[in-house]
């Protein structure tokens, strides 16, 4: 099996310094929603959105793709997810199903990377049914955050419509990388049968 070895300069990447970013805001963020400062907490999710588009881009334009960021911006994705998650259930407790499908999604992601990256396989990278949903998860988080900040609205059946739709598009992501996992565990049986 191939060993992985992250080297010092991986640490200090734009793109990783970028994830870094997403994962300290996530504090202030519970912070400001639970207290309800909503327009500071619709900035600090607006600029975690920002680096997580940036990032990878980053990352692939100026050759800077790293294990180590390979390994923390889905990390960082999740907490980010999760944090929020709970932030905006507690926000509108109608949306708890929902919610639950994310978190399941996402566990099951992150198994799925790890248990490929036990087998020395490189996870893929992002596809773009995966930055949909992600697209789709900081999109209706910061109408929902918007809407409260700004005009003072709550409106629950639009929170589970919007992400419900999140939840569908984030189930189709997780169903074609399943795909692809499998054709990954399947090519590496067959290079170990050579």
């Amino acid at each position: 099996m191939e060993k992985r070895i992250i080297k010092l300069s991986d640490f200090l990447t734009i793109p990783n310094l970028l994830t870094y970013l997403r994962i300290i805001l996530i504090v202030p963020f519970v912070i400001c929603f639970l207290n309800q400062n909503y327009v500071l907490a619709m900035i600090l999710i607006g600029i975690s959105a920002l680096s997580d588009c940036c990032d990878g881009f980053i990352a692939r334009k100026f050759n800077q793709v790293t294990d180590l960021g390979k390994l923390l911006d889905p990390v960082a994705d999740k907490l980010t997810l999760l944090s929020v998650m709970v932030c905006i259930t507690i926000f509108t407790p109608v949306v708890l199903p929902v919610m639950a499908i994310l978190v399941v999604k996402d566990i099951a992601m992150l198994i799925g990377g790890s248990r490929l990256l036990k087998k020395g396989i490189t996870p893929p990278a992002a596809k773009w049914y995966g930055k949909i949903g992600t697209i789709f998860f900081y999109f209706s988080v910061i109408l929902i955050v918007f809407l409260k900040a700004v005009y003072n609205y709550e409106n629950p059946v639009l929170s589970l419509i919007l992400l419900s739709i999140t939840a569908i598009v984030m189930i189709y992501a997780l169903v074609q990388y399943y795909l692809i996992y499998l054709q990954l565990l399947k090519g590496k049986k067959e290079e170990l049968k050579k």
